[in-house]
């Protein structure tokens, strides 16, 4: 769909100030406004993107507008169910799923599509409360929900559990399955900037971090080829795929302003829904680069992006400095540069996997290519 913003007008404007309205972000009750895309409705998104994990831009792009007609639905407004091609979203769903962590069903994390994990939680709860296991949320199975009420208040239920995974791994990289994304390619260039482009150098990191982590052992998928490109949700098609145990999103940014720069990293979380193992490797990204590089800590940040949110394992974007920023680029630029944030990346993902008492300090650790 074609972005809306301020100053547009027409149907598809009243359609998304009435669903801020709805959600209570929006005073819609003046007919003269009703279509017409204003300051009041720009503020109004911004506002549900901080709130969602979205990128804030005051526009309605496709995202934004998934996002606000899946922010509609309260649990028990429609029957949940698990259909193959018609995968249901929205917010029933990640309302089902946070019931179904808290009562110690095992799903990876409440991101608000019904797909078949969520059906066999659901499968094992109603196994479980003596009615039949069909996978189906309608009447009987929410007012058994209601009725057992939340058994946990406060904290993180599937830190726990996340935590267990992790350590049932074990240390070795050896056998680990790893998908590296490349942001953009193809006919999509990214960010450009005094000759180079946000594809270019993605794809030359992921080249460099690839080398290294295959000769430790690790399995690697590339998301796409240099010569073309796919979207996020076919980038998260394949990871899920491969059943792979991580996705690292390689990217560079871009800002009106020269003055911006620094490096961030991203992870699945929004609310109280968050990936805890992609929280933590986001974490040892940034420090380890930012250890290793000198560049501008502009810390971690949860959000909820396609790559981030449909994949059912721990994904991570970095944002490796701007393109637009001159103190960012010459380093960019420079392949000794790249070199060490691959190696930066390769210690994150191992230290990921350490036991506590084994993690080294931040910037310290070095991996010799024989060590698996």
């Amino acid at each position: 769909m074609q972005p809306l913003r301020r100053g547009a007008t027409g149907s598809a404007v009243a359609e998304v100030r009435s669903m801020l309205a709805a959600i209570g972000l929006l005073d819609n009750t003046r007919a003269e406004s009703a279509a017409v895309f204003d300051d009041a409705t720009e503020l109004a998104v911004r506002h549900f993107q901080q709130r969602r994990g979205l990128s804030v831009n005051g526009e309605v792009g496709a995202e934004t507008y998934a996002a606000l007609t899946a922010a509609h639905w309260r649990l028990g407004d429609r029957v949940l169910a698990h259909e193959s091609g018609a995968t249901l979203t929205g917010d029933d769903v990640t309302s089902l799923q946070t019931q179904l962590i808290e009562l110690g069903y095992h799903l990876t994390r409440a991101d608000g599509v019904f797909e078949a994990a969520t059906a066999e939680a659901l499968r094992s709860f109603q196994r479980e409360y003596g009615m039949v296991p069909d996978g189906i949320c309608g009447p009987d199975t929410l007012r058994a929900l209601r009725q057992l009420g939340r058994r946990v208040a406060g904290g993180r239920p599937q830190l726990l559990r996340d935590m267990v995974t992790v350590a049932d791994a074990g240390p070795r990289l050896l056998g680990k399955r790893i998908v590296l994304d490349a942001g953009h390619g193809g006919t999509d260039p990214g960010v450009e900037a005094d000759g180079l482009s946000e594809a270019e150098i993605t794809w030359d990191l992921v080249s460099r971090l690839d080398g290294r982590l295959t000769a430790l052992g690790v399995r690697t998928w590339p998301t796409h080829g240099p010569a073309n490109g796919a979207t996020d949700e076919q980038r998260a098609q394949l990871a899920n795929a491969v059943g792979a145990d991580l996705v690292l999103s390689l990217h560079v940014d871009g800002a009106p302003s020269p003055r911006a720069h620094g490096v961030a990293t991203y992870y699945y979380g929004a609310g109280e829904s968050s990936s805890t193992i992609g929280e933590r490797l986001a974490d040892l990204a940034l420090r380890e680069i930012v250890a290793r590089t000198g560049m501008s800590d502009n810390r971690i940040h949860g959000k909820t992006w396609a790559l981030l949110r449909l994949t059912r394992m721990p994904a991570v974007r970095v944002e490796l400095g701007y393109l637009t920023s001159p103190r960012d680029r010459s380093l960019l630029r420079d392949p000794a540069f790249r070199d060490t944030v691959a190696e930066g990346l390769l210690v994150a993902v191992q230290r990921l996997y350490l036991p506590s008492a084994d993690d080294p300090p931040t910037g310290v650790m070095r991996i010799p290519a024989e060590a698996h």
